[in-house]
């Protein structure tokens, strides 16, 4: 099924009726989604996200065909967190115009399948704003989040992952994912998740190994170093059967780099102060509830970061 605009409003109506507080938006101080995404360790798993979505052949085959990805990285993951941000921890008002543009962008994205992979002919039509196709990518960064959570900060009880869940289900009515399409807890998710990877429905084609030699190759002999630690810290992440497929070696240097990794950070990275650790969206998010201006570190962060982005480009 195809969320159309008027499921969409649909949705966000009913988030509306559910704020008590439009300046905290759709979460706020205390919520499960906040404490678990200002971490911006999260970062670290943006690779794992994203190859576990390249690995559904709809979603392949739409960035290939529609996405500024391999031309503008940076403008890509500039424009993607924006959207992301503003709908986790913006306001209200912030959140909602976020999910009408990124539902914009989704209706122009369609087209055939170029090669019969998994379940799917070639020539089937994707779609972006497919019910199907919106669970999975949304799957994948709640599961990426909960990974990397547990892997560097510390474990998450079984009452703390019901509550991220419950609050992600308010997530995925930005985009227009029905409650009866969404699993009811944490458990059923992870039935979905397991069987989704363990299916044909990923299944590695030649969108899928294009764009992923793109992610995984150094732009230049500069960034080699960095890139080849990223590309064993993604590796270590992925799940088993995809890191073949998906072009990674997984050598005993990549299993040690990946182990040393984790160990280091794991040790470090609760001692840091919470300043360092936190994404500025959320720093801004309780500044302004505050009612403080946007924190200039923050700002000073983001303009290295993609500065460094278009120069490993």
């Amino acid at each position: 099924m195809t969320v159309t605009r008027s499921d969409l409003e649909a949705h966000l109506a009913r988030l509306v009726s559910e704020v008590s507080d439009p300046r905290h938006g759709l979460y706020g101080p205390g919520s499960a989604m906040w404490r678990v995404s200002r971490e911006s360790i999260a970062f670290l798993g943006g690779g794992r996200a994203a190859l576990l979505q390249l690995a559904h052949p709809w979603v392949a085959t739409a960035v290939k065909h529609h996405s500024a990805s391999e031309q503008d990285l940076a403008g890509r993951f500039k424009r993607t967190f924006d959207n992301v941000f503003a709908m986790v921890f913006g306001d209200l008002d912030e959140a909602l115009s976020a999910a009408r543009r990124v539902h914009a962008l989704h209706e122009t994205i369609e087209g055939p399948l170029e090669e019969a992979l998994g379940p799917w002919p070639a020539g089937h039509r994707y779609q972006a704003n497919d019910e199907d196709a919106l669970l999975w990518v949304h799957a994948t960064l709640v599961d990426t989040s909960v990974l990397m959570y547990e892997t560097f900060i510390a474990k998450l009880s079984p009452a703390d992952k019901d509550a991220l869940w419950q609050d992600t289900r308010k997530f995925a009515r930005l985009f227009g994912i029905p409650d009866t399409h969404w699993p009811a807890d944490w458990p059923a998710f992870r039935a979905y998740f397991d069987g989704v990877v363990a299916s044909d429905v990923l299944t590695v084609g030649e969108a899928s190994k294009r764009l992923s030699r793109f992610l995984l190759t150094p732009p230049n002999r500069a960034v080699a170093p960095a890139w080849t630690w990223y590309a064993a810290i993604t590796a270590g992440l992925l799940p088993e059967r995809l890191r073949s497929d998906l072009g990674f070696t997984w050598s005993r240097r990549d299993r040690v780099l990946h182990r040393a990794t984790v160990a280091a950070l794991r040790l470090t990275w609760r001692r840091m102060p919470p300043r360092l650790r936190w994404l500025p969206a959320y720093v801004d998010a309780r500044r302004r509830l505050r009612g403080q201006a946007r924190d200039p570190f923050g700002k000073v962060a983001e303009r290295i970061v993609l500065e460094a982005l278009r120069q490993g480009a």
